[in-house]
């Protein structure tokens, strides 16, 4: 029985190995790039389900990516936030 070999989606490989990067060393960028290639794969899977796979490896780079992004945002917030009240009390220059 000849069985088609269905390749793996270079995009969602991309996502999942930026998705990991993205937790430690190079973080917003490489969280940005995991969520844009991983909406990518997920479209290209979709769009030829008989030839490509990956759909797993593209939504765990996604999931890395939008959960770097908002702790990112967290993160920032609380800066602003602790800075900011740092300076409304005069106690910053």
């Amino acid at each position: 029985m000849n069985v088609p070999h269905r390749q793996t989606s270079a995009l969602a490989v991309i996502s999942l190995v930026t998705g990991i990067l993205g937790v430690l060393p190079v973080p917003l960028l490489a969280s940005i790039v995991a969520v844009v290639t991983g909406h990518l794969a997920r479209a290209e899977i979709r769009r030829e389900p008989g030839r490509y796979d990956g759909d797993g490896m593209a939504v765990a780079g996604l999931v890395l990516g939008y959960l770097m992004i908002a702790l990112w945002l967290l993160g920032l917030g609380l800066l602003l936030a602790l800075f900011g009240g740092l300076a409304w009390l005069g106690l910053v220059l």
